[in-house]
């Protein structure tokens, strides 16, 4: 069986899991310490961060748009890059919105902080981050609202890869409780909608040792 080295907080490791559901694609979850940078772990990436999946034929793969683009390749159906080239150009843009500038903005901020810094490094969060990273979600919000005013699905008429990634980084800030969705129901709705979806029930039942979620987080009528 194929395995996946994984943090449970991580928004791009949960991309990649509700991408392996969404395609019905087997895999055992392994979670990979990264503080602990274990010699076994760094041999399959040098890089030193997650996630990692290895076939059972051994092959390593890492980054997760690059395991996402392979899965995609060796499980087209259903497709979660669908469409035509121009179609799936601004899947591919929106997916880098959230891994790239949200994560930069938003989840390193508050995630980053919260968790990481807390749990694993064992430092105190800066709060003018954790404030930076409350005020920030609250744009990109208003982006998803935006939207999804216009499309049935954040990048068109079809539900994509580009869904999966904002909801995986928003599911992450769900557990904390860092989203104010009260005041984005367009945003709400959309997310009631993924997590509807039976690809997210693994998510909506992570717990981490320590930081139980509030009690919205698995609720899909919150």
């Amino acid at each position: 069986m194929r395995v996946l080295y994984h943090l449970g907080l991580s928004p791009v490791c949960r991309k990649v899991r509700i991408a392996l559901k969404e395609k019905e694609l087997e895999c055992e979850l392994r979670t990979e310490n990264l503080w602990q940078r274990r010699p076994e772990f760094l041999a399959l990436n040098p890089a030193g961060d997650v996630p990692v999946m290895i076939e059972e034929d051994g092959l390593v793969l890492s980054d997760s748009g690059a395991i996402c683009e392979y899965l995609e390749e060796i499980a087209p159906t259903p497709a979660l890059l669908p469409g035509d080239a121009a179609e799936r150009a601004e899947i591919r843009r929106l997916v880098a919105w959230f891994d790239i500038k949200f994560e930069r903005e938003v989840s390193a901020n508050l995630v980053g902080e919260k968790i990481l810094k807390r749990f694993v490094r064992r430092e105190s969060p800066d709060a003018s981050a954790i404030r930076a990273g409350k005020e920030n979600i609250r744009h990109h919000l208003d982006y998803i609202g935006w939207l999804t005013e216009r499309r049935i699905w954040l990048a068109g008429p079809k539900y994509s890869l580009a869904d999966i990634a904002a909801a995986a980084h928003l599911s992450a800030l769900d557990y904390l409780n860092d989203v104010p969705w009260d005041d984005y129901p367009d945003a709400k709705d959309w997310y009631m909608r993924m997590k509807s979806r039976p690809s997210f029930r693994p998510i909506l039942a992570d717990h981490i040792p320590g930081e139980p979620p509030p009690k919205h987080y698995a609720n899909l009528d919150f």
